[in-house]
């Protein structure tokens, strides 16, 4: 490994995404500088925390069709039966939904739990509660992506929360995904629900930290399937 290489690996990419609000955080602190030192220091502070924000570090996903893995960094908000989204199509009945919520430190890119074919894509406009409140799911603004994956339908819910004023779907109905590969994001605080069949059996519990792309959230039966799916 060259001194290049480890220079390199020493810094987190930025998303793309981020690049408009950075600088934008950058040139009002500038601005700010010419008045008050304090302020520009203050605007300093609040453009490297704009920088860790959209920090998008690669993950190491378990290739293993068993698997959920998170769909984003965070705690373990509620595990537990719950109705998924009406716009969804899921029906009224209960599904395993495990809960991963993000404050304002977390990394925010999304990540899709499974593989499969993602066969609808709904946004509904809503409220900006707290995302920790467990009506927050019923309540406020989300999307929600259905994947048809080897173990049956499940939905990935991301969704706005008191802060978050934003949310960023890349994903397209109709196309495929692996699991761990990015889908989306949500802008600066929020939470991401998976709604899972019930024959997955949870492997997280209510308070744990979770890493996007590489905790495993629940395990299904059978046996493991590498898929011939790059992870992007």
């Amino acid at each position: 490994m060259t001194l290049l290489d480890s220079v390199k690996n020493t810094f987190v990419p930025i998303h793309r995404e981020g690049y408009p609000f950075i600088a934008a955080f950058a040139a009002a602190t500038l601005f700010l500088g010419y008045f008050s030192s304090i302020l520009f220091w203050i605007g300093l502070i609040l453009t490297a925390w704009c920088v860790y924000f959209y920090r998008d570090p690669e993950r190491v996903t378990p290739v293993d069709d068993r698997l959920v893995v998170s769909p984003a960094d965070g705690v373990i908000s509620a595990v537990g039966p719950a109705v998924p989204p009406s716009e969804l199509g899921l029906g009224s009945g209960e599904m395993t939904r495990i809960s991963v919520f993000m404050n304002v430190f977390s990394c925010h890119i999304n990540r899709a739990p499974v593989r499969g074919r993602i066969t609808r894509i709904e946004h509904k406009p809503g409220k900006f509660l707290n995302a920790e409140l467990d009506k927050a799911s019923a309540e406020n603004e989300r999307n929600g992506l259905v994947i048809d994956s080897p173990n049956g339908t499940i939905a990935a819910v991301q969704i706005a929360g008191l802060v978050a004023r934003r949310i960023v779907c890349w994903a397209e109905a109709g196309g495929t995904i692996a699991i761990g590969e990015r889908f989306g994001l949500i802008r600066f605080g929020s939470r991401v629900d998976v709604f899972l069949p019930s024959n997955a059996v949870p492997r997280v519990a209510v308070g744990q930290t979770a890493v996007g792309g590489e905790t495993v959230l629940a395990e299904f039966g059978g046996t493991a399937v590498t898929p011939l799916v790059r992870i992007s």
